[in-house]
């Protein structure tokens, strides 16, 4: 299998992407959207995870004042 980078004006990104879904041999379409909406559910779920791990007693964390002393 082979990859295609291409790059377009945002004028007609939303064409090209329609016309590449109707493509019968294209395989997979990856855009920055995905690879932004990726990023962000998996830092929600890293927030998700260490909330479960603070409930649990097993993460420590720091005061607020300290938060606030940091910035």
């Amino acid at each position: 299998m082979r990859q295609v980078t291409i790059y377009t004006t945002d004028k007609e990104y939303n064409h090209f992407i329609e016309l590449a879904k109707n493509l019968h041999y294209v395989k997979k379409i990856e855009t920055d959207e995905d690879a932004q909406k990726n990023e962000i559910v998996s830092n929600l779920k890293n927030g998700f995870e260490e909330m479960k791990l603070i409930k649990a007693g097993k993460l420590k964390t720091t005061s607020f004042n300290d938060f606030l002393n940091e910035l």
